[in-house]
């Protein structure tokens, strides 16, 4: 295994994710910003957060493939949300787990971050996904 996930003692729990992953491998995957746009660039689930964020991922799951990784090689996860306020938690976690079984994402999570912007490149799109991979 490359990727060792852990929360250790004293630090806040409980959380959808680990605080700590440990990487050990010589091959860095990092896929771009992935966002809710189909093959042809089209934007899909547009204005529904948790239908963004679980396109978003299926998008990172395929940048991964190419790679020859997938989630459990995962050590970060970086989302950048729209205009994020504490009501759109329910929707963030439910894109998520729309797609956790579909795309063998760990439970919990390897570390991720969520963090609040003004917006993003193009108006309709409500989250980016930004990721980072180790393989031996």
């Amino acid at each position: 295994m490359t990727v060792q996930y852990l929360t250790p003692e004293g630090i806040f729990t409980p959380v959808p994710y680990h605080h700590v992953s440990v990487a050990t491998g010589t091959r860095h995957v990092r896929v771009a910003g992935q966002i809710a746009r189909d093959a042809e660039g089209n934007p899909v689930a547009t204005g529904d957060l948790a239908g963004q964020v679980a396109h978003s991922l299926r998008n990172t799951a395929r940048g991964l493939a190419g790679a020859g990784a997938g989630f459990a090689d995962v050590v970060r996860l970086r989302f950048f949300v729209t205009n994020w306020s504490p009501d759109k938690y329910p929707a963030f976690i439910e894109g998520i787990e729309r797609v956790s079984g579909e795309l063998g994402l760990p439970s919990p999570l390897p570390p991720v971050s969520a963090i609040g912007v003004d917006y993003l490149f193009e108006p309709d799109v409500l989250v980016e996904v930004e990721t980072d991979a180790i393989l031996d």
